[in-house]
């Protein structure tokens, strides 16, 4: 598998220098900035899927041999097999459920190829490219009730460990090749710590630390530390049984009633690099693409725009880029229709929308914020640009927004009817112990009727 692999991608490559000596066939301004390519700040980890400068260069000759991926897959099977009933139970749940299993096989076909490419690189067993259908279903927008997201399903302080961009504009836990790199990278630095593939995904699942604590309770207790002899939760318990399930169905699917779905041995996406800002919707009827389709390429992006700051790029397939290439050429019109604001002070949102001049209801709605909340100062909000702005949104700004929100204070308690301040309530004491002598009289006169004295809060009352 491995030697077959490192062909396929071997001729790859030389397809990838040959677009690059013979492309050239789009040309003009319409990706380039006017900021220094220096000035954007590189991610080492950015697009190591196949990427191209469309005013460069084509991808019409970007192609690979063509075979099945699923032989590639099986052919790098490493893991060895665990003997539990788990495995059969799990196995025969997915065999019950062809439907479900092919909706995922589906969506996996978008990522599968680049997933392997990277497992394969790394030299890791392939079992591991398919883990995403234990964690998501390959759904890159799945969020579990614990916040964790995407495709590997990152939970946020995870995924700021591993350099995760999450921020007002992107969340790469959704980002299908930032999220692989770091789920291997982690994977990875698991199998290093427990070097065994079982012990490295039960520590993905529940962390390093619990079956760390698990495999010394065992030790003390002089007992064997495999993944079948340590106490974990049941998810974790099935957690690797799921997983073999599904490497039952890729090596013998006709034998559970499954069929997988074609997958050719070559990229189905290339990375093209943004160089302005421009709006999703836009980005996606360039490609000539339906937006949900779009969105499972690209669901990184949090907002309705695409920001060129920090080597922002877009993934496209193959049959769309060039596609996308010939009407971004003839595209006359401004690419994005959002800008960026910094609140200086915390602020209601009709307050926001008032200074800015424009639609509260449009302010709440792009940037999420519920009734009853405001902004606070130093958060960053999304707002249609005017059309004579046409900058794009800063590298530090689009590197460091945040939007925090808050319950505004609360409204001062209404005076309770009869209840006078207490400045009031002395000089009206006072005026009611040392009456003029007139008042005195007057109130002998009529014993029932109350006091009235003027004070700096106005009017008191104040009876015999």
């Amino acid at each position: 598998m491995r030697s077959a692999t490192g062909y396929s991608l071997q001729l790859y490559g030389l397809a990838i220098l040959a677009a690059l000596a013979l492309g050239g066939c789009a040309t003009g301004p319409q990706w380039s900035s006017d900021t220094p390519t220096g000035a954007i700040s590189k991610d080492p980890r950015a697009a190591k899927a196949p990427r191209i400068n469309l005013n460069e260069q084509s991808v019409s000759s970007l192609e690979a041999p063509s075979n099945n991926l699923w032989i590639h897959i099986r052919n790098g099977f490493q893991m060895p097999e665990l003997e539990s009933p788990l495995v059969i139970q799990q196995t025969v749940w997915l065999a019950a459920r062809p439907d479900y299993v092919q909706r995922s096989m589906a969506r996996s076909s978008r990522y599968l190829f680049y997933i392997v490419q990277e497992v394969n690189l790394r030299g890791m067993p392939t079992e591991l490219a398919l883990l995403p259908f234990v964690e998501s279903a390959f759904n890159p927008q799945a969020k579990s009730v614990a916040k964790a997201s995407g495709i590997w399903q990152f939970m946020p302080k995870t995924g700021k460990d591993f350099k995760l961009t999450q921020n007002v504009f992107r969340d790469e836990r959704r980002d299908v090749l930032q999220s692989t790199d770091a789920a291997l990278d982690y994977l990875q630095r698991l199998y290093k710590q427990f070097g065994d593939w079982q012990l490295a995904l039960a520590a993905y699942n529940w962390g390093e630390g619990n079956v760390q604590r698990a495999i010394r309770k065992n030790q003390a207790a002089g007992l064997p530390i495999g993944y079948s002899d340590l106490s974990m939760p049941n998810e974790t318990r099935n957690y690797v049984p799921k997983l073999m399930a599904y490497r039952n169905i890729v090596m013998q699917p006709e034998a559970y009633g499954i069929v997988l779905p074609q997958l050719e041995n070559h990229p189905y996406f290339v990375a093209v690099d943004v160089t302005r800002d421009i709006d999703v919707k836009l980005a996606a009827n360039l490609a000539e693409m339906p937006l949900e389709e779009f969105l499972n390429l690209n669901p990184s992006f949090n907002k309705p725009v695409i920001l060129s700051a920090a080597n922002q790029q877009i993934l496209l397939p193959f049959s769309r880029a060039e596609i996308f290439q010939a009407n971004l050429k003839q595209y006359q019109k401004p690419l994005a229709s959002w800008t960026a604001v910094t609140i200086s002070k915390s602020e209601s949102p009709e307050q926001v929308a008032k200074t800015l001049g424009v639609d509260v209801t449009q302010l709440r709605e792009v940037n999420g914020i519920p009734k009853g909340m405001r902004i606070k100062g130093g958060s960053t909000v999304l707002v249609p640009k005017l059309a004579n702005k046409t900058s794009d949104i800063s590298v530090n700004l689009a590197e460091n927004a945040s939007l925090s929100l808050e319950k505004p204070p609360p409204p001062p308690k209404p005076k309770k009817a009869g209840t006078h301040s207490k400045a009031a309530s002395q000089n009206g004491a006072t005026k009611r112990k040392s009456p003029s002598t007139e008042t005195a009289k007057s109130a002998k006169n009529i014993p029932n009727k109350p006091l009235t004295a003027t004070t700096s809060s106005g009017k008191v009352t104040v009876k015999n």
